[in-house]
């Protein structure tokens, strides 16, 4: 049985389990077991036509699905799988919107400019 490693915010949809026992020959069939048990996370990793969202990474060992058989990636008994979702965010580098900013924060974004010019 393969064991899917559950990433700290999607264990509240899998009753705080951090591993999950799934059966399954390929990723596509642990993935059906991992949402046939959880139900609730399933809209997390899936799109509405059924699709593997895209900021959605599976490893088999330390592998990518992606450079492998994507989906299809045969797991085999005892094999571990992490689910690693991508994390977005950082600094926007683009011109704020000076008509929807607060004085102060006009100031900050002035300020962060100038230091990306200077720095």
């Amino acid at each position: 049985m393969p064991i899917l490693r559950i990433p700290t915010p999607l264990r509240a949809y899998t009753s705080g389990q951090s591993e999950v026992n799934v059966n399954g020959a390929n990723i596509a069939e642990a993935l059906a077991d991992l949402t046939a048990q959880y139900p609730a996370i399933q809209p997390h990793l899936f799109n509405e036509g059924g699709e593997l969202r895209p900021f959605v990474n599976l490893f088999v060992g330390e592998r990518n699905i992606r450079d492998l058989q994507g989906i299809n990636t045969p797991v085999n008994e005892g094999d571990r799988v992490m689910l690693v979702p991508s994390i977005a965010g950082g600094l926007c580098h683009c011109e704020p919107d000076r008509a929807k900013q607060s004085p102060s924060n006009r100031g900050i974004a002035s300020s962060l400019r100038s230091s990306q010019r200077h720095g």
